[in-house]
């Protein structure tokens, strides 16, 4: 090399392209994740909308069960909870059905007492002089009430075994008979058991 000359070095530069994509390539991804993402947070609050609905009407179907069933309760204990049946008189500790059958569905006293079963009770009964003025205030008409008390062995004798103990309350005789009710009067009255009359069936009331 000439006295005077400088030397000069040349150096290659290379640029190398880096993995990035071009800025609207990536711009182009990021819109499509956003709209994904968007329709999956969408369905994920739709499918909790459902749940809260149905959780919802859950609740609101076991209420309304709840409820008919209160009211059903109600009506039950309203309807049979009562003192007396429908159609019975109450006087205290007892309920009377006065059965004003008119002819021909009368009945003879032992037919009466076995309708009285059928209703889980029997022909009425009248230890003491309340109960047999139960059985005359609440009674109607001037037909006689066939009552739970006939001869058995030459004694009045009550459907539940006892015995009358107030013989002044009837009338003789006493062979074979039956005692029959007079509304207003103050003594029963001895009749054929076989004659057909009205009758007044006797039950303990209810305590509620």
């Amino acid at each position: 090399m000439a006295e005077g000359e400088e030397e000069v070095n040349y150096a290659s530069v290379v640029f190398k392209a880096g993995n990035n994509p071009p800025p609207a390539a990536k711009r182009g991804e990021e819109t499509v994740y956003g709209e994904v993402k968007a329709q999956n947070e969408t369905k994920n609050e739709d499918s909790a909308g459902r749940r809260r609905f149905q959780h919802l009407a859950c609740c609101l179907g076991i209420l309304c069960v709840i409820l008919l069933g209160g009211i059903i309760g109600v009506c039950v204990y309203h309807d049979k909870c009562k003192p007396c049946q429908k159609g019975w008189s109450l006087t205290e500790p007892s309920c009377y059905a006065y059965i004003n059958a008119q002819y021909p569905h009368q009945k003879t006293w032992e037919e009466a007492q076995e309708d009285c079963r059928g209703r889980n009770s029997d022909l009425a009964v009248a230890h003491d002089s309340e109960e047999k003025e139960a059985i005359n205030t609440n009674s109607f008409g001037s037909n006689g009430f066939w009552i739970g008390l006939r001869v058995v062995n030459k004694k009045w004798k009550w459907v539940d075994g006892s015995d009358l103990t107030e013989s002044s309350w009837i009338v003789p005789p006493v062979d074979g008979g039956c005692a029959l009710f007079y509304k207003g009067r103050d003594k029963w009255s001895s009749v054929s058991c076989g004659a057909t009359h009205e009758w007044i069936c006797q039950q303990k009331a209810l305590s509620v």
